[in-house]
């Protein structure tokens, strides 16, 4: 009785540890990759609109969608630049001075926002000034959206 033919033996071994390998390393990819998530939010849609009032200021919409595999949440909005938050503006209304008028967002953050879902987040910048931060009409505003992960999502919007 004969046995294999050395050459055919290795040709054998090479191709059984080819296969394991490959195995091991898609295993390997799976496993990483349930571990690892990505967070992404795309801003779908944002616009600025006067308010009914003239003269009092704009109410922006943002249509957020976490397009990730993770939860993100939304910590902060920057306006400019500057926290939403920090923002206070002297605002002259015909022969009115409202002084410490806000900057302000409807809803609470921290927003958390599940993977594949949308939410809307609203803000309202009064007309006015302050030291760092002048807003009217025309004016080209940068939103940024800021998340727990230390990611920014930035858009502008122009004021009409």
């Amino acid at each position: 009785m004969r046995a294999i033919d050395p050459v055919i033996a290795t040709v054998i071994i090479v191709a059984v540890t080819i296969a394991v390998a490959i195995a091991v390393a898609l295993w390997m990819t799976g496993l990483v990759g349930g571990f690892t998530g990505t967070e992404n939010l795309q801003i779908v849609n944002a616009y600025a609109l006067a308010t009914t009032t003239p003269g009092q200021g704009w109410s922006i919409t943002l249509t957020v969608k976490n397009a990730g595999t993770t939860t993100a949440t939304i910590d902060q909005v920057f306006v400019n630049g500057i926290p939403y938050d920090a923002i206070t503006l002297t605002s002259v209304t015909g022969t009115v001075t409202v002084t410490n008028a806000k900057v302000t967002l409807t809803g609470n953050l921290p927003l958390t926002l599940s993977p594949g879902n949308s939410t809307t987040i609203q803000l309202f910048i009064p007309l006015g000034t302050s030291s760092a931060l002048s807003f009217s009409s025309g004016q080209q505003v940068e939103i940024k959206l800021h998340t727990a992960s230390g990611k920014t999502y930035p858009v502008q919007v122009v004021l009409p």
